[in-house]
């Protein structure tokens, strides 16, 4: 069994104005075995496709295979396995620079029924 993660718009609450930021995520991030303690990106997603790919390319100074740069522009995660933890987090970013991290359970078996 493998997991693959959707996501979604993120709304975030902006103290200073009292208002909820809606927009779109500018990139979001899967630490596929999370401990409870420390975030490591296991998976890297961009929404906007053209931009972060062309800063990269500046930033490396090297070519980025198109191909594999597109399976990272995408909403929903490439598979991976089961984490051992028993448990995943997802940091999304906005526009505005917000991020929020949200801890997911993940079932590594089916529930059985008892008899």
């Amino acid at each position: 069994m493998e997991v693959v993660i959707p996501t979604r718009a993120t709304d975030v609450f902006d103290p200073g104005t009292g208002e909820v930021r809606t927009g779109n995520m500018a990139g979001w991030f899967i630490g596929t075995n999370y401990d409870g303690q420390s975030f490591f990106v296991r998976h890297a997603y961009f929404l906007r496709a053209n931009e972060p790919y062309e800063k990269l390319k500046k930033a490396l100074r090297a070519e980025i295979d198109e191909g594999e740069w597109s399976r990272l522009c995408a909403a929903t995660s490439q598979p991976f396995a089961p984490p051992s933890s028993g448990r995943i987090a997802v940091k999304v970013i906005n526009h505005f620079g917000d991020e929020v991290l949200k801890v997911c359970p993940v079932l590594t078996k089916s529930p059985g029924r008892s008899k």
